[in-house]
This record gives structure tokens, C-alpha cells and sequence, in this order.
């Protein structure tokens, strides 16, 4: 690397140090204005007078400084070796570039060598840095060094940016300036992925024996089925201690389809035995369930127990704040006494609460067991009976409740007024507790209140639901009487019509309007007052037939149905008959049949419906 001796012109932070090193490269050192630093350098002088040499890579002292906090600068200085002198850049300078290190890196770039720099020197000024393996140098100043470990090229980086020179030449074939950088080889990148392998190998070794510890053993092996393992197992059956190993292997033969002819009894006997564990196992469970109500029950007594021992201290700090024993006592002692009865308090209503949370708990037990002892299917009767007598039982308990904050209330009435509290704190919270228990009586009430109510409506609604049904148990009868005797004039037709075919079309058009007449004057009378000779809508026997056999289609049917759906079902009984005719018989009788329209746009759809009962109740 050449460079002019009166072209360097850095900013430098010490200039003794600058001018020390510029000296020892046998140049004049210049400042910032291009001045002489030193007026009397003498360039025939290898090193400054005073200056002992010091070489940092020494062994016992090492090449690279214990690393320092980011904030104070690493100081390079000047490295002596036997053929070699390196001087360290100008700490002003910003630090040298370097690309990114790839992965195991243990090669660097060095460039800027002198020219006349051998294999020998860059072992001699990097050999102190860690082991070399391989050195690959070229003609164009720079080579390329491969350590024997990673940590060394860090060592080497440091040397980045110092000036070497050869023993005290100044010539520009002996000096230059070192570029020392990360380099990318092959070798670097195959040892890195196999020790990558190498460690992912381990670590699904280590994962693998930590499953397989953290694994619960696997199950033992189910024998299979044999004459003496079938007698084996028998046995064991019947054992308590042994039935769950061997009901699993039973279940094993089982699916494995071991049963045939021959052993089907065997199996059986195996069967009968695990069917009689049943007992068993409902008498512990039933014995379980004893002790933990005899648990619940003699922890409920011993938390009552302390509940009254609780008040009993509560009532001991009450009857020390009253003004006769109060006065006697210090300031001191007022405080603590006032302290450990707020205290005492607070854990008395904590278990108060959960005393009484318990009791709300057994009580919606008892309601829960209540209400599935009663059978899911009822009638809308029962139903609403069950919800009277819910509605009941919850009046009553909101009742107990209503009973229970008055009593409350009294209780606290008198102790105040018996006590006579001392201080105004006491006042306050006697009255807190007061309103708060007024609000909640005013509460219970309203919602007592709202209970009443709401069982009125409920019995009336039953009542109504009772008539409705009674009603609807009527209308059926008489529906399934009309349609019984229209199937019996049907039949006696058909066998009218075997008999004469000739006459049957004279004498069903006299029988038609006679029964017409019929119905039509019975209509009437129920309706009220008529006209005298009023014109009757059903024309023949077989339109009287039509209309009760299609009423009762549309009776079953209470959103309607198309004229093609009537058609449809009236066709099985009759072939001949012909919408029109049957669509011409409904609009006649407007009482009877109502025509609706249903659905929207596209899908508008006319539907007749039944409206028989209706009309009755209108007139």
C-alpha cells in the first residue's frame, strides 16, 4: 500500500500518540491545518527517544483487550514483532467495514499486505492470534487464513486497520495498511451444518429419552383366550381387588370374537359374575355419599359452633365499649380494643355468609331433586299445575325471608337502643346497616308482590287452558260423529248405485235435495231468523258428501291448502271428480270455506280454510 507523506491530514484526539506513530513509520506528522506537529522530526530515527517498546502479543498478556462497556472507546497500541512493527489507526477514524459473518466462520480476508510480505510474516503477525490450519496467498497483496477455531476470528479482526511495517524500511514495498474481514469457504459451511446436525441429533435424542421417561408404561399384554386362562379369569372376577384387570381382558375376548358354541357358557358365567359387582359398587358409592353428608353435617356443626363462639367475642368487645368499662381504659388500649372488634366482626360475617350460602346450596339441592323426581311428559294441565305449586313454594320462601330481614331489623333496633353507641362511627354504621336492610324488606316486598301477580295470571291462564281444552275435546267428538255418518251415507250410495243403474241419477238428484233442504234449514235455525224460500248453496247428496268429507281434510289441516291438494285426496276416494266443480263448491258456501292467500311475489299461493267455527261463534 503506498501512500504520500504529505497527503495525511486526520483529526486526531492525542496528537503526541499521532505524531509517535507517524515518526516510527519514518513520515512527518501533519495536523489538521497541514502544519508540522513536531518541528525538529528527524525521518533517520526509527522510534522516538523515551518510548519503551511494549508488545501486546506477548504470551500471558494476549492480543485483544478485555472487553470493555460499550461507552468507553477501545484504545489500539502500537504491536512490535521480530520482522514486523504494527501501528494502530487513528482512533477518530470510523471503525473499518466488514460484511456479515456467515455461519461457522473460521477463514478471514487480509488484504492490504506489503509487497514484499512472505508466508512466514503473516504466520508470524497471525499465528498469535490461534492456530492456523491453511494459508492461501496471493500475487495482488492480500491472502486469505483458515483458524482451527471460531474465537480466533475475532482476534484476528482486531488487527483490522493497522499500518505495518517491515523491521525500520520505509520503503513502500515494506509497508501497508491491513483489511482483515469475514470470509465465506466451503470448509467452514460443511463443518458448521454437521455440527448443526450433530447437535439436532442430540437434542431429538435428549427430547426422545425425556418422552419416553415422561411416557406412563404401556399396559401389559392381553393373553389370549385359552381353557385354562378362560378358568383363570373366572376367578378373578369374582375377586374385588382384581376385577378391573380382569373385566378389561373379559372385553378384550370379546371384541376379538373369541365367543363361540362351544365356551358361550363360559362367557356367560364370566358375565353373570361382573353383572353381580353391580351391588357392590352401589353399596360403596351409597356408603361414599353417607360419609360426605355425615362430613357436610359435622363440618356444618362445628361451623355453627364457631359462629357462636364468634359472637360471644364480638359481644365481649361490645360490652367493653360501653362508657362504664370504656373510660378505664388508655388511649392505646381504645385503639386496639376498636381495632380487634372491626376484626372480629368482619370474621364473623364472613362465616355467617358461607354458613348461609351452605343452607341457600342444600335447599337448591332439595328443589333440583324435587323437580326431577317429576316426570318430564305431562299435559299442558299438569304443567300448569307444577308451575302453580312452584310459584307456591317460592312465595312461601320469599315469605321465611321477608320474616327473617324484619326480625333482623328488630334485633338491631334494640341494640341500639339498649347499647347506646359512644361514638359516631358506630351511629353510622348501625344506620348503614338499618338502611340497607330497609331497602332490601322493600325489595322482598315488591317482588312478593310481583310473585302474587304472577300466580293470579297463571291460575287464570290454567283456567282458560282447561276451558279451551274442553272445548276442543267436544269439537272432536262431533267432527268424528259428522264424519262417521257421512262414511255411512257414502256406502249406502254405493250400494243404491250397484242395484238400479238407471235410476240411481234421478233418485240421488231427489235424495240430494231433500238432504239439502235438511241441511240448509238446520243451518238456518241455528243461525236465527230466515227468509222464507232462502236458496240452498248444495245442490245434490254428493255435494253434502263433498263438503263434510272436505271439511274434515281442512280441519286437520289449520294453515290450509291449495284447491290441487283437496283435489289430490279427494280423487282417491272419487276419480271423477273435477277441480272446478269442487272449487265452485267452496266459494258457494262462505260461511264454511275461506279462501287466504299466503307467500309473496313469486310464490303467492291461494289456500282454503276451515272456518266453520268461527262463524258459529260470530252469530
Amino acid at each position: 500500500m503506498t501512500m504520500d507523506s504529505n497527503s495525511i491530514t486526520m483529526p486526531m484526539s492525542d496528537p503526541n500518540a499521532w505524531a509517535t506513530a507517524m515518526n516510527n513509520l519514518g513520515m512527518p506528522p501533519m495536523g489538521i491545518t497541514g502544519q508540522p506537529l513536531m518541528p525538529d522530526f528527524d525521518p533517520s530515527l526509527g522510534m522516538m527517544a523515551g518510548i519503551t517498546p511494549m508488545n501486546p502479543m506477548m504470551p500471558g498478556l494476549g492480543m485483544v483487550p478485555a472487553p470493555l462497556s460499550q461507552d468507553v472507546p477501545v484504545v489500539k497500541e502500537i504491536i512490535h514483532c521480530k520482522s514486523c512493527t504494527l501501528f494502530p489507526p487513528n482512533p477518530n477514524l470510523p471503525p473499518p467495514a466488514t460484511r456479515d459473518r456467515p455461519p461457522g466462520c473460521k477463514t478471514v480476508f487480509v488484504g492490504g499486505l506489503p509487497e514484499n510480505a512472505t508466508e512466514q510474516l503473516i504466520m508470524e503477525v497471525f499465528g498469535q492470534c490461534g492456530d492456523i490450519t491453511a494459508i492461501r496467498k496471493s500475487k495482488k497483496n492480500f491472502c486469505h487464513i483458515r483458524f482451527a477455531e471460531e474465537p480466533t476470528v475475532d482476534k484476528a479482526l482486531f488487527l483490522s486497520g493497522y499500518r505495518i511495517r517491515l523491521g525500520s524500511s520505509t520503503d513502500k514495498k515494506d509497508t501497508g495498511r491491513l483489511h482483515v474481514d469475514f470470509a465465506q469457504a466451503r470448509d467452514d459451511l460443511y463443518e458448521w451444518e454437521c455440527r448443526q446436525r450433530m447437535l439436532a441429533r442430540e437434542e431429538r435424542h435428549r427430547r426422545k429419552m425425556e418422552e419416553d421417561r415422561l411416557r406412563p408404561p404401556s399396559p401389559p399384554p392381553i393373553v389370549h383366550y385359552s381353557e385354562h386362562e378362560c378358568g383363570q379369569l373366572g376367578d378373578k372376577i369374582k375377586d374385588d381387588g382384581k376385577f378391573p384387570e380382569a373385566v378389561r381382558v373379559l372385553l378384550t375376548w370379546l371384541e376379538r370374537g373369541e365367543v363361540n358354541r362351544r365356551n358361550a357358557n363360559n362367557f356367560y358365567s364370566m358375565i353373570q359374575s361382573s353383572n353381580s359387582h353391580i351391588r357392590r359398587l352401589m353399596s360403596e358409592k351409597s356408603q361414599h355419599e353417607k360419609e360426605m353428608e355425615e362430613a357436610k353435617d359435622k363440618f356444618k356443626t362445628a361451623l355453627a359452633g364457631i359462629l357462636a363462639q364468634f359472637e360471644q367475642i364480638v359481644s365481649v368487645f361490645q360490652a367493653a365499649s360501653k362508657q362504664k368499662a370504656w373510660d378505664h381504659f388508655s388511649k392505646a388500649q381504645r385503639k386496639n380494643l376498636d381495632m380487634w372488634r372491626k376484626q372480629a366482626e368482619e370474621i364473623r360475617n364472613v362465616h355467617n355468609e358461607q354458613l348461609m350460602g351452605i343452607r341457600r346450596e342444600e335447599e337448591m339441592e332439595m328443589s333440583d331433586d324435587d323437580m326431577e323426581d317429576a316426570p318430564d311428559s305431562k299435559d299442558s294441565e299438569d304443567s300448569g299445575v307444577s308451575q302453580a305449586e312452584a310459584l307456591k313454594e317460592e312465595n312461601d320462601s320469599l315469605r321465611c325471608q321477608l320474616d327473617a330481614y324484619r326480625n333482623e331489623v328488630e334485633l338491631l333496633k334494640q341494640e341500639q337502643g339498649k347499647n347506646q353507641p359512644i361514638r359516631s362511627e358506630e351511629d353510622n354504621t348501625h344506620s348503614q346497616q338499618l338502611s340497607f336492610l330497609q331497602q332490601a324488606l322493600q325489595g322482598m316486598q315488591k317482588q312478593l308482590l310481583k310473585m302474587r301477580e304472577e300466580l293470579k295470571q297463571r291460575e287464570a291462564e290454567l283456567e282458560k287452558s282447561l276451558e279451551e281444552k274442553q272445548q276442543l275435546k267436544n269439537q272432536v267428538q262431533n267432527l268424528k260423529e259428522g264424519l262417521q255418518n257421512l262414511q255411512n251415507a257414502h256406502v249406502m250410495q254405493l250400494e243404491m248405485s250397484k242395484q238400479d243403474d238407471r235410476g240411481s241419477e234421478e233418485s240421488a238428484n231427489q235424495s240430494s235435495e231433500a238432504t239439502a233442504s235438511t241441511v240448509v234449514s238446520c243451518s238456518q235455525e241455528k243461525e236465527g231468523p230466515t227468509e222464507r224460500n232462502p236458496p240452498s248453496p248444495v245442490h245434490s247428496e254428493r255435494e253434502a258428501l263433498l263438503v263434510g268429507i272436505i271439511s274434515t281434510f281442512l280441519h286437520v289441516h289449520p294453515f290450509g291448502a291449495s284447491i290441487e291438494y283437496i283435489c289430490s285426496y279427494l280423487q282417491r276416494l272419487d276419480t271423477k271428480i273435477n277441480p272446478t266443480e269442487v272449487e265452485s263448491l267452496l266459494s258457494r258456501l262462505p260461511c264454511t270455506f275461506r279462501q287466504e292467500l299466503t307467500g309473496v311475489g313469486a310464490s303467492l299461493e291461494k289456500r282454503w280454510n276451515f272456518c266453520g267455527f268461527q262463524c258459529i261463534k260470530s252469530t
